[in-house]
């Protein structure tokens, strides 16, 4: 007795172990879903099709009350009071199923449904008993409200549409939460014989049944008479919609399978998109095929708006390449990183003079955009105005290596190869960066701060400095916000790459910082592409479409002292210097001195002066000769140089133009190649000369005895 006893009890142990077991914990671990991507606020921005070509959204939370309301009075009325089966219903399909022999009437609860959807098992009596167990296992599992979202989630709703999200964006155009009762009633009749009745198949059939379930409602008290007579008169949806399709790129590059809610605001992104894809159509006529554009908050530091690819739907080629992320040829963009580190760093002044003459260093001899030289220029205005030269020297100054780590710490994943692979070509487009990093990059180093009441603003004087400098720029639309209120007041900064493939353009208020690409994605230049005229336009009506921050960044007052500096040249004063007091990084105090007030005048050197004077004729230089000024230096070549000398047709090599700048216009200069007299210049000391190939000295001598010399090398074209 007791033995049988015990073989009872270690039996119900075993099936009730088998019953708990019985179901998987993920009832749909092999169901592959779509890529569905959100913006912000939950509105969806784009979905791609999952791996089995089904439009399948990854499953909900929560099934809007209409629908569920709908599912529930079509197809199990009992399902909030019964647990997982419904033994009338399933009592009375079994007697029916038996007399046929086979499954002809269903009996199933919506609980059961849930189960043959995730089993996708053979229709049978056996399978439905199966079905019955577990869907008993299930309800001892979840809520309801987790049952009815996983029947949503996954029932089919026609064609290779499977789920309520899926279908109400393929048939409605809308989210489900927003689906009328006439369309809530129509999905609720779908699932329940899908491959006959559908949109496009059936329609009369499938009306009919919708406006019988839509009576029962109204029988049932859900809706009143009103909202049905409303409701039979909807017609049906026509052919299945497309999906949204904002941010498409940045679609593509989301988790695939998954539902990604991103930092996208959602009205701000379609507003963004549809001026980038105007402005794109419009610079295609001129054979710019390509514009990305990126938005972001500085409050919080998130991307708002994004376009991989403007225009996406206009066929031609590379209109699915992502822009954003794609490493372009950085122009001038990284000019102000420079600028503001060499400042915080104590290697120049707001102001400080930088030399913009002709230098060759090793055979890379940098020009400034208008083929022009100015002798000397402010760094701020060297920053303002892009000038090329300047911003060598400045690097040269600062340290490759230096600047080459400081952009790999503000976030650009591109600069692969070390620092001397780049060279001081760093800053004019050597390297290559994404615009996404670049925007990025921008808005944390020049627009993060600790922002309170108390001290909004920059967090260090350097970068208002440099922020000061960029709102400088001239503007596209030759508005002068200083002048116009209504017009909106950025710090911006462009850049072309060489042979005008790329152009740059960023942006930043206290608010936003907006990055601009435009070029073809291709790589190949168009003339005329510079990141004024390109993508300077793109970027200011960008601007205008963002909310409104009329406030402006203030002068931080940390970190900073109040030093004498020279005007002229913006360096640390003298006792021979003007002077005014101006607020300067605490490094700045380390710099030093100016070197060009001397007696009380202020003369640059000969070859600075020589490009310098041209542009300012209220420059004096020095009114009477003196000892403690150079009167003569090489303006070409720079000590050290490698030159390449240029052939003929005839092959015969054509020389170089060799130039000195002398003090005094009167000089008479003798020219000495490797201590062989070579010609005599007065007036315009210029003298062509074809060195054969290898290293050389060339000397000037002038009629008073001074001298000046200049080493370079020759390389051989043979």
């Amino acid at each position: 007795m007791r033995t049988k006893r015990g073989v009872f009890v270690l039996a119900a142990g075993i099936l009730l172990l088998a019953y708990l077991l019985c179901l998987p914990r993920n009832l749909f671990r092999d169901v592959s879903y779509s890529t569905v991507v959100e913006s912000a606020e939950g509105e969806l921005l784009g979905a791609r099709i999952a791996a089995d070509g089904q439009w399948r959204f990854p499953p909900c939370d929560s099934v809007p009350e209409r629908f569920a309301t709908a599912l529930i009075q079509f197809e199990d009325r009992q399902f909030r009071w019964h647990p997982g089966v419904n033994p009338v219903a399933l009592g009375r399909a079994l007697v029916q199923n038996l007399k046929a022999g086979h499954v002809v009437s269903g009996g199933s609860t919506l609980t059961m449904q849930v189960i043959r959807l995730s089993r996708g098992r053979e229709r049978t009596l056996w399978q439905k008993m199966v079905e019955a167990v577990l869907a008993t296992r299930l309800e001892l599992r979840c809520s309801k409200r987790q049952i009815l979202s996983l029947y949503a989630s996954h029932a089919p709703f026609g064609g290779n549409v499977v789920g309520l999200e899926a279908a109400a964006w393929r048939y409605f155009g809308r989210p489900p939460a927003e689906l009328s009762w006439a369309e809530a009633a129509t999905l609720a009749v779908l699932p329940n014989a899908p491959s006959t009745l559908h949109m496009g198949k059936g329609r009369e059939e499938l009306k009919a049944k919708r406006n019988r379930l839509l009576g029962r409602l109204l029988e049932h008290g859900d809706i009143d008479r009103e909202t049905y007579q409303s409701a039979v008169e909807e017609p049906l949806p026509g052919e299945p919609l497309p999906l949204p399709s904002w941010a498409s790129h940045y679609v593509e590059n989301a988790p695939a399978g998954k539902r990604t809610r991103t930092s996208l605001r959602f009205s701000l992104q379609k507003a963004v998109q549809a001026a980038a894809d105007r402005m794109s159509d419009n610079l295609a006529a001129e054979g710019i095929a390509d514009l990305a554009v990126v938005v972001m908050d500085n409050a919080d530091g998130q991307v708002v708006a994004y376009v991989g690819n403007a225009s996406a739907g206009r066929k031609r080629p590379g209109a699915q390449v992502d822009i954003a992320r794609s490493p372009r040829s950085t122009g001038s963009i990284l000019k102000p990183f420079l600028y503001e580190a060499a400042l915080a760093e104590g290697n120049i002044l707001p102001h400080t003079l930088l030399p913009d003459i002709p230098v060759n260093l090793g055979g890379f001899a940098p020009q400034n955009f208008d083929r022009q030289f100015y002798g000397a220029v402010p760094a701020s205005e060297a920053l303002y105005r892009s000038l090329n030269v300047p911003s060598v020297f400045l690097l040269r100054r600062y340290g490759v290596p230096k600047f080459h780590a400081l952009l790999q710490r503000s976030g650009l994943t591109t600069l692969t190869r070390a620092p001397e692979h780049y060279g001081l070509s760093l800053i004019l487009g050597g390297a290559e960066a994404r615009l996404d990093e670049i925007t990025a990059a921008y808005a944390r180093t020049f627009c993060h701060s600790e922002r309170s009441e108390e001290s909004p603003g920059p967090e260090s004087l350097a970068i208002w400095y440099t922020l000061d400098a960029l709102k400088e720029v001239n503007r596209p639309d030759e508005l002068d916000w200083r002048l116009i209120s209504s017009v909106r007041k950025a710090a911006w900064k462009t850049g072309t790459s060489y042979g005008f493939r790329d152009a740059w353009a960023v942006g930043m208020t206290p608010r936003w910082t907006i990055g601009v690409w435009a070029g073809n994605a291709d790589g190949h230049g168009v003339p005329g592409l510079t990141g004024a005229r390109t993508a300077g336009p793109v970027l200011f009506e960008i601007l205008n479409l963002l909310p409104a921050d009329d406030s402006w960044f203030e002068m931080p007052d940390r970190e900073s002292v109040f030093a004498d500096v020279c005007p002229a040249s913006g360096m640390l004063a003298t006792e021979n210097c003007p002077r005014e007091s101006l607020p300067i990084p605490a490094a700045g105090l380390e710099t030093a001195p100016c070197p060009y007030h001397r007696s009380g005048e202020f003369v640059l050197p000969p070859a600075m002066e020589w490009y310098y004077k041209p542009h300012h004729p209220e420059y004096a230089g020095a009114r009477k000769p003196s000892s403690a000024f150079k009167v003569m230096a090489f303006i070409y070549p720079d000590s050290g140089s490698t030159l390449t000398l240029p052939r003929q047709l005839s092959g015969e090599v054509e020389g170089a133009v060799f130039r000195v700048a002398h003090r005094r216009p009167d000089a008479t200069l003798w020219w000495h190649l490797d201590q062989s007299y070579v010609g005599r210049t007065q007036l315009i000391h210029e003298l062509r000369l074809a060195p054969a190939p290898g290293k050389h000295t060339l000397t000037v001598v002038d009629d008073e005895g001074n001298s000046v010399s200049v080493r370079f090398r020759v390389t051989d074209l043979s």
